[in-house]
């Protein structure tokens, strides 16, 4: 199974991205978007949320393959054009079409609503043949195939270093393939920027949670099930079932666990089993059918 992450006749950077300045604006964005749509970025070195939303964009760009261009403009380097343009704060992204601009927005932007903004602007170009790769990849380790999702997600990885899904797919697959110290190594090696996201958050939950468990030795369960059977007030014991579970894969006894503790005692160790429950939560994904029952529950015993 191998992904296509790059083939011919496919756009290059350099057409669908480049850097710009005030000389050549007028070229680069005026003229070129009565050709195609050009997407403008205004941000500079320092800026912090550029960091996380500049990579985002190019990376969409390049999955509209063609449909949108993209322009970047330091305004650090370029002061009069940004003040021409009424730049207050960065980022800031115009669009251009026709040589006028026709939409924009200021401040990081999730990727998916940057999918909408550029969809809106170009068209909706199906997926790209990045987001293909990452589809194969999270089929091979819902299969359990590790390595085939490993082995893809690094690919990715290589050709896009802040593709957030690869990191974390990436760490997913060492974790599954039993392989923590690899999975923490890989965590402890990404850039802020990709760090901080959704996908890499999900996974280092999860990485934490294994690491913190023994692996779900029957031995301790069996012994943490008989404490919790001889004093059921034991909250402690009951905390320490629950993570042995779900290291044992039994997740939905995990969390059967931590709401009974939650029923009996919600402030019980300054919410002890709350803030486990939404480790569990953060490491199974929010779409993860078992994360959105348990959501359910225990707001029914929250507001109860």
């Amino acid at each position: 199974m191998e992904p296509i992450i790059g083939g011919d006749g496919a756009a290059t950077d350099a057409d669908l991205i480049k850097d710009s300045d005030t000389a050549n604006f007028a070229a680069d964005v005026i003229e070129a978007s009565q050709d195609v749509p050009v997407i403008v970025d205004f941000w500079a070195p320092w800026c912090g949320p550029c960091k996380q939303l500049t990579p985002a964009i190019e990376k969409v760009v390049r999955g509209a393959r063609g449909a949108v261009k993209l322009v970047k403009i330091n305004v650090d380097d370029n002061q009069q054009l940004a003040g021409q343009l009424r730049i207050q704060s960065i980022p800031t992204v115009f669009a251009f079409k026709n040589g006028q601009p026709v939409d924009g927005f200021v401040g990081a932007l999730p990727e998916s609503q940057i999918k909408t903004f550029v969809q809106k602007l170009g068209g909706d170009t199906g997926p790209s043949e990045l987001d293909q790769a990452l589809d194969q990849a999270d089929e091979a380790l819902a299969q359990g195939d590790h390595a085939t999702a490993g082995n893809i997600y690094s690919q990715v990885l290589r050709a896009e270093p802040t593709e957030a899904r690869a990191a974390g797919g990436l760490v997913r697959a060492l974790l599954a393939s039993g392989d923590i110290e690899s999975a923490r190594k890989t965590l402890d090696s990404l850039d802020d920027a990709v760090s901080n996201t959704e996908d890499v958050a999900g996974a280092r939950a999860a990485v934490e949670l294994a690491e913190q468990t023994s692996g779900g030795d029957t031995a301790e369960i069996d012994a943490l099930r008989q404490k919790v059977a001889a004093n059921e007030k034991d909250h402690q014991a009951r905390l320490d079932l629950a993570i042995a579970l779900f290291g044992a894969e039994q997740r939905e006894s995990a969390v059967d666990e931590l709401l009974e503790i939650i029923r009996r005692d919600r402030q019980w160790n300054e919410e002890a089993a709350r803030k486990q429950l939404l480790k569990f939560f953060e490491a199974m994904g929010p779409t993860d059918p078992l994360t959105v029952d348990s959501r359910r529950r225990l707001s029914s015993i929250l507001f109860s």
